[in-house]
């Protein structure tokens, strides 16, 4: 009798499963059932597509059923539930449109991905009140859209990816966007100096952002929603609502069979993508992954991953079924590289951000260089800043946040890749990277970071963060080495001024008594002048790690330098 896999779930994990278990076995059945009207589908371009980036919704689809019959022979069931597993039988109970009916399955691989957290707000379940995370989820708010009249009130629950995205989306249909997050900060996988540029950017096209507030109820008018009430008491208009507040595994299926479930909630499984059942494997937001960073468990619901996941355990449940069986492979595990768009800036990160090493327990050294994305010559360019988290005691990198208008994708993959390599700070200033003056610099922006982060590896100069100084101003004494205009347009109060040309010969004017903490525009004149410094007897130094643009949170001002280290 022919042997037959069974996927539940056509999306990102389900849908590479199914391919690359038909590329690795050709004799075995594969069937797919998933409960909604569509498979692999770019659900991550949803918000574009409502924001009107991708102009025609068949522009999401990927594969459709027909062609995975036609191509690889995989019988595609659309509309059909899985609503048990009997693992002693290895049977699945099918809710379809015809019936309930069950199927036999040598191999089972699950990736039923995750649901749109929706807490029980009063009045969360009012027309008006969306989340987005499939097509229909989209198509919903998309109807919504084309009805609401020019600067309609929206407001967009949660400061995450879908939630950014939509904001941006909405704000260029032409309305009157509101982002509430009840945290501190956008964006919560990044630290909070970076994430305080997106909000900038919201705010500078005409989005308001409103931090450190939740939703205490959702206000009703004539059968729908009209406003969204805060925990602050402060009321927003809103003729629609989008709650993107995170999603939740779902894991109801599995947990119902009796698989083993992760400490993060999310089924537990080993590198080869296989779960507690050895006939029954998983893949994508559903699973819980292994940090390559730390080798501890976490879930990080990415399309990247998802694929990856997917691929394996497709993999894997065809070799199995071969004869002899084949080879197993194994999925390496996460770093949550990431990255979105927010009008005109990019914002990147991968590995650990710094306050999640450091909740962990991990000695980690930090530093922030603004760099030119292209040779400053050359016309054009835009400056990206680079946050490198890296281990104190080897230098090893575990981490990188990026901002900019250009090139900070390209960045944010060259220090992806170099945390999977395990290099070092040292490894990064010597990467031989492209160079041509419309592309890069002939030391690139990951040089550069490289290069800082080594210098203060190898005991050259110690940096202070904002957050450091803004902590505790009375401890240090600050001295501003950058030109007098400079210092006209803005400077930290309380500093001394010297320029930087003027340092050699104005020595007894260097504050003393204190720790002093040297800054510049981004930090490389200030880098000079401690080393200056140094070698005229002072100690006791600091260099502000991203100089006055950090403090100020200027990124791309061209009333101020970007220089070359």
């Amino acid at each position: 009798m022919q042997q037959r896999i069974v996927i539940v779930g056509g999306v990102a994990g389900g849908a590479s499963a199914a391919a690359k278990a038909r590329r690795m076995n050709d004799d075995v059945e594969i069937v797919m059932f998933e409960k909604g009207p569509y498979i692999s589908y770019g659900n991550c371009g949803i918000p574009y597509y409502i924001g009107g980036d991708i102009p025609q919704r068949e522009d999401l689809f990927l594969v459709t059923p027909e062609t995975f019959w036609d191509r690889f022979r995989i019988d595609v069931r659309l509309h059909h539930e899985v609503l048990r597993i009997d693992r002693a039988q290895q049977e699945v109970f099918i809710q379809g449109p015809d019936g309930p009916f069950s199927m036999s399955y040598d191999r089972l691989i699950l990736a039923t991905g995750g649901v749109p957290l929706r807490p029980a707000i009063p009045g969360i379940s009012l027309p008006g009140v969306h989340s987005l995370w499939t097509i229909p989820d989209g198509d919903a708010i998309m109807e919504m859209v084309q009805t609401l009249p020019a600067q309609a009130p929206v407001v967009i629950i949660g400061g995450g990816f879908i939630g950014l995205e939509m904001a941006e989306g909405l704000q260029q249909r032409g309305f009157s966007v509101t982002v509430v997050e009840k945290m501190a900060q956008v964006m919560p996988p990044l630290d909070p100096e970076i994430a305080a540029f997106a909000v900038q950017e919201l705010q500078h096209h005409g989005v308001q952002v409103l931090l450190g507030d939740g939703v205490a109820s959702f206000v009703e008018t004539g059968g729908t929603v009209s406003g969204v009430r805060l925990e602050s008491g402060r009321e927003l208009p809103a003729a629609l609502a989008i709650v993107s507040i995170g999603v939740r595994p779902e894991t109801s299926l599995a947990t119902a069979a009796g698989l083993e479930i992760g400490t993060t909630d999310g089924l537990s499984v080993d590198p080869q993508m296989r779960t507690s059942d050895p006939a029954i494997y998983a893949a994508g937001d559903m699973v819980e992954s292994v940090h390559r960073c730390t080798e501890t468990k976490m879930r990080i619901p990415l399309a990247g991953p998802a694929n990856k996941q997917g691929r394996t355990a497709g993999h894997n449940a065809a070799v199995d079924l071969l004869h002899p069986p084949g080879d197993h492979q194994a999925f390496q595990g996460v770093l949550g590289t990431s990255i979105v768009r927010v009008f005109d800036l990019a914002l990147a990160q991968t590995g650990l951000s710094q306050k999640t090493a450091e909740l962990l327990g991990m000695d980690v050294q930090v530093s922030h260089t603004f760099s030119a994305d292209h040779a400053g010559y050359y016309p054009g360019a835009r400056t990206i800043l680079l946050k490198l988290i890296t281990e104190r005691a080897s230098g090893r990198l575990l981490g990188a946040q990026a901002v900019g208008a250009s090139g900070a994708d390209k960045r944010i993959d060259v220090l992806a890749t170099a945390i999977s390599a395990g290099l070092t700070v040292f490894d990064l200033e010597q990467l031989d990277l492209a160079y041509a003056p419309p592309f890069s610099a002939a030391k690139d922006p990951v040089n550069i970071a490289g290069m800082v982060a080594a210098n203060v590896r190898r005991g050259q100069y110690r940096l202070l963060s904002k957050d450091g100084l803004q902590k505790h101003p009375a401890d240090y004494s600050l001295l501003d080495v950058r030109s007098q205009e400079e210092w006209d347009a803005g400077h930290i109060p309380g500093a001394v001024h010297i320029p930087i040309d003027e340092l050699r010969n104005r020595l007894a004017d260097v504050p003393k008594g204190r720790p002093i903490v040297i800054y510049c525009a981004v930090g490389q004149r200030a880098y000079t002048a401690y080393r200056m410094l140094t070698q005229q007897g002072f100690s006791d130094l600091y260099s502000l790690s991203g100089g006055w643009q950090l403090w100020e949170g200027i990124l791309d001002d061209p009333e101020y330098e970007v220089e070359t280290h």
